[in-house]
Order: C-alpha cells, then structure tokens, then sequence
C-alpha cells in the first residue's frame, strides 16, 4: 500500500485508489484555481495530469498561484506545475503543455487521451470551443466560472450551468451554449455579487477588457471543489446530501 495516500483509501477504497492511478485529467488553465485543482488531483492518486498554460509566473501570481514562487519567477507556469507535483505526488506523472488553447489549435490537445477534463480558461470563445468539443468527443468536462472580484468562497456550488444564476459569466457562457445546441454542462459558479476592484494600473492581457482582482482564498477553495468533484466522479463516489 502506498502510505502517501492511505489517509485517501481509507474514505474511498482500494478500488477507487485503483481507478485514480489509472486515470488521465486534463486541467486547463493554471491560475488561482486551476492550481490548486491540480495539487489536489495529484495529492489525491490521479495517475496523469495533463497541464495547459502559455504563461510564465509573474510576481502578481505570488498571492494565490501554487506554482508561483520567487523561485519561479519567469517559468512557464506548465513546467513550474509538473515541477512542483513531482515534489509533493511523485507517483503522479505530470504532461506539461506551454501553450494557448484555441480552437484553431485544438488538435494539439485533444491528441490525448483524457478521462476528464477540468476547465480553468479565462477566455470565452476558447472556453466554449473546450467545451463543446468535449462533450462531441464524450468526454466528461467541468467549467469554473466566475472567481475574481469575489470575497466569499462559502458561496460556490457545483451544478448544471442550466441552475446557474447572479454570475455574469455563467450567464454568456449559458446562452453560447445553447446557441450551440448545448443545454447542459457541469459547472462551478457562484451567485456572490462582483466587487468593483481598484484599478492596478496594469495592462491587461490579449482577450481581456480588465484584470480582475483576487484572494488567496477564494480561486483555492474554487479548484479544491473541483478536484473533489472530478475524484468523486471517477470513482463513482456518492456524496453526502
């Protein structure tokens, strides 16, 4: 038995350990909630991560990014991720991927062969084409929404983007979908209203109109419900009302 994760069969079986070592998630986006989402996954006995970033850290990183530290400074994000999950899950076997996706490139990703995919993007008309190429190719998806200029974690849930309300994104990210003939997806969202955020003075990045402002606490909790979702998904698990 392997004693870095005992502390997990003991809640969800060796069958389930099983099926977790021989599991591939894709985890695009590696920000504040998309890495926390994937140190969990690795902590968890996921077998193989894939990770999918263009960026390199930044200084601006260092309040809520997990591959972001002052040794990190200038990476891509993708190679500091891998990096950092040989440290603290050497059974995980991390993929790093340095590189934007889009829908013109989407071959180079869904060249893999993925069990689930966990979907941190920011940009919409990519995170729609993730999306409905997915669910084309059955294979299981989860989207984060909404996380920036927000204070209360206590205020996601995971649902079907059909539940979704008092999100801005969920609500463009809803009606492109079903534009697209695609009425259902898994998503994390949350109904706290946006706070109105300072401005940084900082140019933001090509696709944005504005930099949202963040916690260390609120994309953490984020990716950490994701993680579980997509654990317990793959192993079948029920959850507790």
């Amino acid at each position: 038995m392997d004693e870095t994760l005992l502390r997990t069969e003991m809640l969800l079986g060796p069958d389930a350990m099983a099926k977790l070592k021989h599991s591939h998630v894709a985890v695009l986006g590696l920000g504040g909630v998309g890495s926390w989402c994937t140190e969990a996954l690795a902590r968890s006995g996921i077998g193989t991560i894939t990770l999918v970033d263009c960026d390199e850290v930044a200084s601006s990183n260092l309040n809520r990014q997990l591959e972001a530290t002052t040794s990190t400074l200038g990476m891509p994000k993708a190679q500091a991720m891998a990096e950092r999950i040989a440290l603290v899950a050497p059974g995980c076997k991390a993929n790093p991927l340095v590189y934007r996706y889009t829908p013109e490139d989407r071959e180079i990703f869904f060249a893999g062969r993925y069990d689930y995919i966990v979907d941190a993007i920011d940009l919409v008309s990519c995170k729609l084409d993730l999306i409905q190429t997915s669910l084309e190719r059955n294979i299981p998806i989860i989207s984060a929404l909404g996380t920036g200029n927000k204070l209360d974690p206590t205020r996601f849930q995971i649902s079907d983007i059909s539940k979704t309300m008092g999100c801005p994104l969920a609500r463009v990210i809803r009606k492109e979908l079903r534009a697209r003939g695609v009425l259902h997806h898994r998503v994390l969202w949350s109904d706290e209203e946006t706070i109105a955020p300072q401005s940084c003075g900082e140019t933001p990045p090509p696709g944005r109109r504005s930099i949202p402002g963040s916690v260390a606490w609120v994309p953490s909790c984020a990716g950490l419900m994701l993680a579980g979702d997509v654990v317990l998904s793959l192993t079948k698990k029920e959850r507790n009302a």
